[in-house]
């Protein structure tokens, strides 16, 4: 056998199709579902961090240290089948979309957290010379200059909660990686998982490549 008929079977791959594409429709969703929460959650940790009170700001920085720190297979695998014990039960969707969000907000915070932060001093003191709430200074003002900034890095981080999304198999999810090892085992042939990588290089590689055009877009505003 050789090495083409093992890993590059035209016919196996070509029959596995439909199973791999049903995978990556479960992919997206739960990239783009767990994208959306974690930015939503990535920017509220973030404010909250810079100007709640002492004790919140205490426990928004250990939340980040945390779930920065831990694997995220080990938290898949707590959410998933340790949860139920004390009488939370998560589908395989919801269990996958809720660690990847967990995860996915904790380093958006940062991210948007050191966007505000590299905002001048002198923007803040206008808004307050203006008149403006803290509100309204945060949303007209500050933030869609901290945006800008923090364009490049998260979309890096998307690029990252749609590669994660691969260890939902680990939670019985029939996203793409887990219809390619089924396909793998039905035929008898890894050509499936090759199949599996090349979907993923053709989905991840153009978000790549917009990163660094953003990357040297932002470096040419800077100079």
């Amino acid at each position: 056998m050789t090495l083409i008929n093992t890993f590059f079977n035209w016919q196996v791959l070509i029959a596995s199709l439909p199973q791999l594409l049903s995978g990556l429709l479960i992919t997206l969703q739960i990239g783009v579902v767990s994208i959306i929460c974690g930015l939503i959650g990535g920017l509220f940790l973030a404010i909250a961090r810079l100007y709640a009170p002492g004790p919140a700001k205490a426990l928004i920085r250990i939340y980040i240290d945390i779930f920065r720190s831990i694997p995220l297979l080990v938290l898949l695998i707590v959410v998933y089948y340790a949860l139920p014990f004390v009488g939370i039960r998560l589908s395989p969707f919801l269990s996958a979309v809720a660690a990847l969000s967990l995860v996915s907000a904790a380093y958006t915070a940062e991210i948007f957290r050191a966007g505000i932060e590299a905002i001048p001093h002198g923007q803040f003191e206008a808004s307050a010379a203006l008149g403006l709430s803290n509100k309204d200074m945060m949303v007209d003002v500050i933030l869609p200059q901290a945006i800008r900034i923090v364009i490049p890095p998260l979309t890096n981080n998307c690029i990252n909660v749609m590669k994660d999304t691969a260890l939902a198999s680990v939670v019985a999810m029939p996203d793409l990686l887990k219809q390619a090892t089924q396909a793998q085992a039905l035929q008898a042939n890894p050509t499936p998982l090759i199949g599996a990588a090349i979907i993923y290089v053709a989905l991840l590689w153009p978000m790549v490549a917009i990163v660094a055009r953003l990357e040297k877009h932002f470096a040419r505003g800077k100079r």
